[in-house]
């Protein structure tokens, strides 16, 4: 007689969660690794959330002719590293481009296997950016436009999933009643390629900005010693940042500071990973611009020194912040796992969504050994 799968408790870093699961899904696929008799040390968690990729295992998120088959392929080498939801994240261009983009890839995620799944919907980083020298990074700033309702509005009447998260710089023209108007429809809203004065950041918070987008990166080098938006953001305890932790965007020691002036409550991991991510060296494509990951790991359009997006994987940015002695294991899985999901929680509920099942399990150096999303499992 086949036995039943074992009821799991689900570490989501903050909440341990008691999950009877259903034996005819997910469940009894990962039953061994559940039960403990494949990997008798591992922890299990609730699935990672990455709230900004642009792309993955060589698939571009942002390519108008993506295709669910291509998307498949990211999302299931995605699924291995833990993550089990992710929103693609669109960057900026200009109106028709975007509509476009937005087209295929919802399109790319309603008729995959594992979209429908891991992907409740979208961010859109841009192209509501400061085009100001050192802000717009591999951004095109000539796409930079004043924050836009309708925009939004026409980009996602095409959409069967809604634009959850949206980035934007706050001293940009409409910007405040946009982010009202954002966060009235149960949108989230970042700061990021910006340059906002304090004053100005403020006034954004009490419209409803929420998160900072990929914090200490989309910055000029040169900025005030002490009076800059990032010791502005740093200090703002409304906000959350999210943060790429590869030692590579931010210094481990500079990631340090960030994590400890925010806390692990208000610190969310993201990866900003574009197409090079989890694939080899060389040339990649990335939103119209050739990409190219070197062997130390940073990805850069050729010729040009600023930093296009990042090859990190969820479960790594993990690791990394244990081995640069930030946080303990439990405190790290709060950041790629409870912080995102609670983000996530009121847009959601607004949208009449929410997350599937998921779970994921560990080896005691912070390895994933198998995921599941849904009805979708990956051992590794």
């Amino acid at each position: 007689m086949q036995r039943q799968p074992a009821a799991a408790e689900l570490d989501s870093g903050s909440v341990v969660q008691t999950v009877s699961p259903d034996p005819v899904t997910w469940a009894e696929r990962l039953a061994p690794a559940i039960a403990g008799e494949s990997c008798p040390e591992s922890g299990r968690s609730l699935g990672l959330v990455d709230l900004q990729v642009n792309g993955f295992a060589g698939v571009d998120f942002n390519d108008e002719g993506l295709t669910p088959e291509a998307l498949d392929h990211a999302l299931e080498v995605m699924l291995s590293t833990g993550v089990t939801t992710c929103l693609p994240t669109m960057i900026t261009a200009d109106r028709a481009t975007l509509m476009a983009r937005f087209r295929a890839l919802d399109a790319a995620v309603s008729q995959s296997r594992l979209g429908p799944w891991m992907v409740p919907g979208y961010h859109l980083e841009g192209p509501f950016l400061n085009p100001g020298e050192g802000l717009a990074g591999c951004h095109p700033a000539a796409a930079m436009v004043p924050a836009n309702v309708d925009l939004v509005t026409d980009l996602e009447a095409a959409l069967t999933r809604p634009i959850l998260l949206i980035t934007v710089a706050p001293e940009i023209e409409g910007a405040l009643a946009f982010i009202r108007w954002a966060n009235a429809r149960g949108k989230l809203v970042a700061v990021g390629h910006s340059s906002p004065e304090e004053a100005v950041l403020a006034a954004a918070v009490e419209a409803g900005l929420s998160l900072s987008t990929h914090l200490g990166n989309g910055l000029p080098h040169s900025l005030p010693k002490l009076a800059n938006p990032l010791f502005w953001q740093l200090a703002e305890d409304r906000l959350t940042a999210t943060i790429i932790a590869d030692g590579l965007h931010v210094p481990p020691a500079a990631l340090k500071t960030m994590i400890r002036a925010k806390g692990p409550d208000r610190a969310i991991l993201v990866t900003d990973a574009v197409s090079a991510a989890a694939a080899t060296l060389g040339l990649h494509p990335f939103a119209g611009m050739s990409v190219e990951l070197a062997a130390d790991g940073t990805v850069r359009q050729p010729g040009r020194g600023n930093l296009a997006g990042s090859s990190l994987c969820l479960d790594a940015a993990l690791r990394n912040v244990v081995r640069f002695g930030i946080a303990p294991p439990r405190e790290v899985l709060r950041m790629a796992c409870a912080n995102p999901r609670r983000a996530l929680a009121e847009p959601l509920r607004r949208h009449g969504l929410h997350l599937p099942a998921s779970l994921v399990t560990w080896s005691s150096d912070l390895r994933v050994e198998a995921a599941a999303a849904g009805p979708f499992w990956r051992r590794n």
